[in-house]
């Protein structure tokens, strides 16, 4: 076993409780976002995005945030991948946010619906064209032989749309979490972290000091 019990650091960034708590999360999201933003992170979309195979077994991976707003959290990815077959037989997932730089995590429970078309082709149409092209190359969790059958299959892609608009795959697209429950956890010393939970209750939310 490697010990690592040793490595020890004490979170002094901030606070948080509920006289200064936003009365819903999303309100919450958004100004602890855009104090994250002025830090100048080298990427403040990332997020861990986790969701439920068919045998119960717990998947994880990093995604990029596109969108929020009141309805949820918005990204975009490959349908017929992993993390897309599971929304399709399991639409309960989870996404976490830990900015370490703020000593901050965000958790957010709740369900996965799809984009529609149109909101998948605004954003597809905006990402550089070579990612565009990466969204044929790549059946996305497939095995594959090696790097070179990949790079092959973009190069076919590229020469293929060669001169014209790269269309959405109908495998593509974008989803969005509905949350049901979001957790703040602010660092705090000693251990002795803030953790502030919203629980949907209807059109409403109920807020929750846990404790750390």
């Amino acid at each position: 076993m490697v010990d690592l019990f040793d490595i020890r650091k004490e979170y002094t960034q901030g606070r948080l409780d509920e006289q200064t708590a936003a009365k819903d999360p999303m309100t919450q999201f958004h100004a602890w976002f855009e104090a994250y933003r002025e830090t100048l992170p080298v990427e403040p979309t990332i997020m861990t995005v986790a969701s439920v195979d068919a045998e119960g077994q717990p998947w994880q991976r990093i995604l990029l945030l596109k969108a929020y707003d009141e309805q949820g959290f918005v990204f975009f990815t490959n349908y017929e991948s992993n993390k897309g077959q599971h929304f399709a037989n399991n639409a309960r997932a989870s996404i976490h946010f830990f900015w370490i730089g703020q000593e901050r995590q965000i958790q957010v429970q709740g369900i996965v619906t799809k984009m529609t078309r149109a909101e998948a082709e605004s954003y597809f149409h905006s990402r550089p064209r070579e990612s565009q092209l990466g969204a044929w190359a790549s059946k996305q969790s497939r095995p594959l032989a090696n790097r070179a059958e990949l790079e092959a299959n973009f190069a076919a892609v590229k020469e293929a749309y060669e001169g014209k608009d790269v269309p959405l795959p109908d495998y593509w697209g974008g989803y969005r979490l509905v949350p049901e429950r979001v957790e703040f956890w602010q660092g705090g010393e000693h251990r002795l972290h803030d953790r502030i939970e919203y629980r949907r209750n209807g059109r409403e939310w109920l807020q929750q000091r846990l404790n750390p």
